[in-house]
């Protein structure tokens, strides 16, 4: 059998493995320059693998898509992940929150090794080839300028999704479906910042500072811990970037933060209770614990109008309500929402309207926290559809 792939990123690379490993020709199409672009760039604070917590509690991590890519990720799960990243000559670390990471916290290693193995596998990696939909049963790709056919048995498609252009997929495969009349859903930006109008003192003093062990809630939704930094145009962070799915839904309103999730409100009363006399409202917020960048986010949150009172500074300290004015852009967001619907493929990833052809990764309409779960269900649907490839092969 002679597979096309298209697109060299995680879900692309892992299928062109899949069947090679088969031992058939794969050949992989990528429009860049170099392979795995997007891969690396989500390497640069750490390649988060996936997550060692259960199976069942990762799978709830998917959320609504849960339906759409269990199968999948029961297929190749965060054991499988490990161990082949293992096999890959890159050891695994587990860190405090359960992510999983390569050891060298890097992605250059591990692509590097990756490449080597499909090289070995007899995978033809294609460079600067941009995909420009069917000509009938061939493939076509503008190189240069110059077009260029393949005609494959079979196709695996992973694109990927528009975020971050500049170094992945920018989304314009999804001309080449609709002219096949595949129904896609609309782009949006997921695992992204939030917009906040902050004052020019906020701004001045602290736009770049981290704000640690914060907890981040959005309307009845369960608060998300973790780490947020002050920037020019609102927040980031792990927090924030779980809420993107609710506040997009909920047309962005509002968020509360709790600066001091770890103290119950009457343990921070106390705290505030022993007001030296003579303190300043800085001096006495101080005393709780907490930073500066903290600190005048309370002063945004409430037009600098803050409270005398202790029950009222603590109540503001556990529920800082902060409007935002919209959700970051798509082209600088983590990941992305919408794609080709799920019901336009059958249970192995095939298009329905298009026998022979496979979809994995970001091209699909799901979305997932930050946390290893990006990675993961890329990795899984990658291979799920390299295996429905097989499998469709065998029965033709």
């Amino acid at each position: 059998m002679r597979v096309g792939v298209i697109g060299s990123g995680p879900a692309g690379l892992m299928a062109a493995e899949v069947v090679a490993s088969a031992g058939h020709d794969v050949t992989v199409f990528e429009q860049h320059r170099s392979p795995g672009r997007k891969l690396l760039l989500a390497g640069r604070s750490g390649l988060n693998l996936t997550h060692s917590e259960p199976l069942q509690r990762l799978l709830e991590r998917y959320g609504p898509d849960r339906p759409n890519l269990e199968s999948a990720v029961r297929g190749f799960d965060a054991d499988a992940v490990q161990r082949w990243c293992r096999g890959l000559g890159e050891p695994i670390l587990v860190g405090s929150s359960g992510r999983i990471f390569p050891e060298s916290m890097r992605a250059t290693p591990l692509l590097r090794a990756w490449l080597a193995r499909l090289e070995d596998l007899g995978v033809e990696l294609r460079l600067r080839h941009r995909w420009t939909g069917w000509q009938g049963p061939e493939l076509c790709f503008d190189v240069d300028g110059r077009r260029v056919e393949f005609e494959p048995d079979a196709t695996v498609v992973a694109c990927g999704g528009p975020s971050w252009p500049r170094v992945g997929g920018d989304g314009s495969w999804r001309a080449a479906f609709e002219a096949v009349g595949v129904s896609i859903a609309p782009f949006v930006a997921a695992n992204c910042g939030i917009e906040i109008a902050w004052s020019a003192p906020m701004l001045e003093r602290h736009e770049g500072t981290p704000i640690k062990n914060v907890a981040v809630s959005a309307g009845a939704g369960a608060a998300q811990r973790g780490d947020v930094v002050v920037t020019a145009a609102g927040l980031e962070g792990g927090p924030v970037y779980a809420l993107s799915r609710q506040l997009r839904a909920s047309g962005s309103p509002s968020v509360e933060i709790d600066l001091l999730p770890d103290l119950k409100r009457a343990a921070v009363v106390e705290r505030l209770a022993k007001r030296r006399k003579g303190a300043n409202q800085t001096a006495w917020l101080r005393t709780t614990g907490l930073a500066p960048a903290a600190i005048s986010l309370l002063r945004d949150a409430t037009g600098n109008a803050l409270p005398n009172e202790p029950q009222d500074m603590a109540q503001l300290i556990k529920a800082a309500a902060l409007p935002v004015t919209g959700l970051g852009s798509l082209d600088r967001a983590i990941s992305s929402g919408g794609g080709i619907c799920f019901d336009q493929v059958d249970d192995h990833l095939m298009l329905r309207s298009r026998p022979g052809v496979f979809v994995a990764g970001e091209m699909l309409d799901w979305e997932a926290p930050t946390g290893g779960y990006l990675l993961q269900a890329c990795l899984s649907t990658g291979v799920a559809a390299a295996h429905g490839a097989l499998a469709w092969h065998r029965d033709a």
